[in-house]
C-alpha cells in the first residue's frame, strides 16, 4: 500500500481547523491524512492529530454517542448519508463512510465487466455527493469483501475505486474492511489493491490474538480495527443441540475492556483508529448479542466501559451488573432440558452500582434458526408470552412450551435511569 494522503493538505490549500464542529467552517472538506514519524503512524484531521473514539453506528442517537465521549462512527453503506453527516457535524463527530460493494456470497460476479464498471460509477457518484462535507473522515470500500470469496478480482475492483476516489477527492483516505487477517490476505492486498491508504481489520473474540498475528505476518504500515466487541456467536461454546451460549451484559463489558487493552491500546505504532461494534441494537442470533443498546434504547454496561476508555471517567449513572442466570438450578453449560408443560424456577443475580431499585422483565423466545453470515439480516424469533407463568423481581417461573424444540430464556434488568443489564440461557423441551 502507498500512503498517498500526505498530499492532502497541500492539494486542498486549507489552513488548520479545530476538531470541534462549532468552530469548523461549514463549507468544504477538512483534509484528513495518514502520516508516519519514526515508525509511528498517526491520523491528522485539519493538520492536527485526531484520536478516534469510534463505534459502528447507523440508527442510534448521535448526540447520546457524543455525550459518552464518542467522536467518530463508521457506516456500512451510504444510505441516509446526507442526514448522518449533517447530524454528526452538529455534534462534533466524524464519519468513516462505507461504500457498499457487491459480495460473491450474494451472487455478485467480479468476472462481469459491465457489473464491475457500473459499481465503479455508483461509487463515483456517492463520493461526489459527500466528499466536501466537513464531517467526512474517510472512505471504506466494501465491508468484509473477503468473507467467503473466491475471485481475487474483488480487490482489483476495490483498487480501481480507491484510485477513482483519490482522483476526485484528494482530502480523504481509503481503506477496505477485512474479515480477519492472514499473510495470504495481506499479500493479496499488497498485490491487487496497493492504492489503499491503509487496511482495516475486523475481529471479535479472536482479536486478543491480533498483535500476535500482526507480528507473525510481518504486517507493515497503518491499520484500523473497524469492528470489534463481543465474542462472536461462532466462537463460543454450544449446547448439545447446537445453541450458542451468550455472555451476559457484565461479562461482555469485561471482554470489551480486555480486548481493548490487549489488542488495540497495545499497538500505538500501527493502529490509527478503532470502531467498536455496535452502538445500537440488532438481531443476530439473539436480540442482545452484539448491540450496546437494547431495542428500547436502554444503555448497557458496554457503553459504561467505552466511556471510561474514551474519557477516563465512568458515567454518573452506571448500568446494572448481572451474573448467574439459572433455569431449573442449572446454567447454560448444563444443557438445560425441560419437560413440556411443567413449570421450573429461574433466577438471576443482579445489583446496581448506585443502589438504584431494579425492575426485571422475563421472556422466552424460540431459538433462532438463522444461518446467515457476515451480519446479514435475520428474522426475530417468536416470543412465547405464556411461557412465563409468573415473575417476581429476580426470579421467575417458566412453563415449558408444549411443542418440543429449542428455546431461550431472557431476562432484562432496568435501573429506571436509562440503563439495563441482560442475560439469557438456552434450553430445550423434550
Amino acid at each position: 500500500m502507498k500512503f498517498n494522503t500526505v498530499r492532502a493538505l497541500a492539494a486542498a490549500g486549507l489552513t488548520t481547523l479545530s476538531l470541534f464542529a462549532g468552530s469548523l467552517a461549514a463549507q468544504g472538506a477538512i483534509p484528513v491524512e495518514v502520516v508516519e514519524t519514526d515508525g509511528r503512524y498517526q491520523l491528522l484531521r485539519g493538520g492536527e492529530p485526531y484520536e478516534i473514539h469510534g463505534a459502528g453506528l447507523e440508527f442510534s442517537d448521535i448526540a447520546v454517542f457524543a455525550s459518552h465521549g464518542g467522536n467518530s462512527f463508521r457506516t456500512w453503506r451510504t444510505d441516509n448519508a446526507a442526514r448522518l453527516l449533517d447530524e454528526a457535524h452538529e455534534h462534533g463527530v466524524t464519519i468513516l463512510m462505507c461504500i457498499e460493494i457487491g459480495r460473491e456470497r450474494h451472487g455478485f460476479d467480479y468476472d462481469d465487466d459491465a457489473a464491475v464498471a457500473a459499481q465503479l460509477e455508483f461509487a463515483r457518484q456517492e463520493v461526489l455527493k459527500y466528499k466536501d462535507h466537513p464531517a467526512l473522515l474517510g472512505w471504506i470500500i466494501g465491508n468484509e469483501p473477503n468473507l467467503n470469496f473466491r475471485n481475487p478480482k474483488v480487490f482489483d475492483a476495490i483498487n480501481d475505486i480507491s484510485k477513482m476516489i483519490h482522483e476526485v477527492d484528494p482530502n480523504h483516505p481509503t481503506t477496505t474492511a477485512l474479515a480477519g487477517i492472514s499473510k495470504e490476505l495481506a499479500d493479496l492486498i499488497d498485490e491487487r489493491a496497493p492504492d489503499l491508504d491503509f487496511i482495516s481489520i475486523q475481529m471479535y473474540g479472536d482479536i486478543v490474538n491480533l498483535p500476535r498475528y500482526v507480528k507473525k505476518i510481518g504486517l507493515k504500515g497503518p491499520y484500523m480495527v473497524t469492528e470489534w466487541g463481543a465474542i462472536g456467536h461462532w466462537e463460543v461454546g454450544r449446547t448439545q443441540w447446537g445453541a450458542p451460549i451468550e455472555q451476559n451484559s457484565s461479562d461482555k463489558a469485561a471482554n470489551y475492556r480486555k480486548s481493548w487493552d490487549i489488542a488495540i491500546a497495545s499497538d500505538p505504532e500501527q493502529i490509527i483508529g478503532a470502531y467498536v461494534f455496535l452502538w445500537g441494537q440488532k438481531q443476530e442470533r439473539t436480540p442482545t448479542w452484539y448491540g450496546m443498546l437494547l431495542a428500547d434504547g436502554s444503555k448497557t454496561e458496554t457503553i459504561d466501559v467505552m466511556q471510561k476508555i474514551w474519557t477516563g471517567s465512568w458515567p454518573a449513572n452506571r448500568a446494572p451488573q448481572v451474573s448467574d442466570i439459572r433455569l431449573d438450578r442449572k446454567d447454560a453449560a448444563d444443557n438445560v432440558t425441560l419437560e413440556a408443560g411443567r413449570e421450573y424456577a429461574a433466577s438471576l443475580t443482579a445489583s446496581d452500582p448506585e443502589g438504584d431499585p431494579l425492575t426485571f422483565r422475563w421472556e422466552v423466545m424460540r431459538e433462532s434458526t438463522a444461518t446467515q453470515t457476515g451480519g446479514d439480516k435475520e428474522s426475530i424469533p417468536e416470543t412465547l408470552d405464556e411461557a412465563i407463568a409468573a415473575s417476581s423481581g429476580a426470579t421467575a417461573t417458566v412453563r415449558a412450551p408444549a411443542e418440543p424444540g429449542a428455546y431461550r430464556l431472557f431476562v432484562y434488568v432496568y435501573d429506571g435511569n436509562g440503563s439495563a443489564g441482560h442475560a439469557n440461557i438456552p434450553f430445550r423441551v423434550k
